[in-house]
């Protein structure tokens, strides 16, 4: 699956949910969005830091953190996505799962990460979905970063 099929699939996503929203409301009893992204680390509190101090993610005391879906210029979904466990799409961690991070300014992210020595992957500004980049964390997962298309100003 390339990440242009990916893209497309997540803006069709994006536009039926915006469309099941004018729908009449469902009966109650099914899945209303993601609470929460758990997995195992070998070291959980050096892997936190890192996400804070690189990613710049807002940890709470209790050693994780509050991503709200309302944040200004974030995607009005979450997308869920099973992919093949033949997939390249992770390469090159060996992980079985990626986490995508919405983000609100693709090159000052960048540029903060290769100022802190993170490599980045690989990156790309020409997709119809918005802008991509993939790192790897100190544990070798590897990290999708999408900053979404603006529509153009009225």
């Amino acid at each position: 699956m390339t990440m242009r099929t990916i893209a497309a699939l997540c803006m069709g996503v994006l536009m039926t949910v915006a469309q099941g929203e004018a729908a009449a409301a469902e009966p109650a009893g099914h899945i209303t969005g993601v609470g929460g992204v758990f997995f195992k680390a070998k070291d959980p509190k050096a892997l936190a830091a890192w996400y804070r101090d690189v990613l710049g993610m807002p940890l709470e005391v209790w050693g994780g953190a509050k991503l709200r879906y309302d944040a200004p210029q974030h995607p009005p979904a979450l997308i869920w996505s099973a992919f093949p466990a033949t997939t390249k799409y992770f390469a090159p961690s060996t992980s079985e799962f990626m986490i995508n991070y919405a983000v609100d300014d693709m090159d000052a992210l960048l540029a903060r990460l290769e100022a802190k020595g993170v490599a980045i992957l690989k990156r790309t500004d020409d997709d119809p979905n918005g802008r991509f980049a993939w790192i790897l964390d100190p544990e070798g997962n590897k990290i999708e970063l999408w900053e979404p298309k603006r529509a153009p100003p009225p």
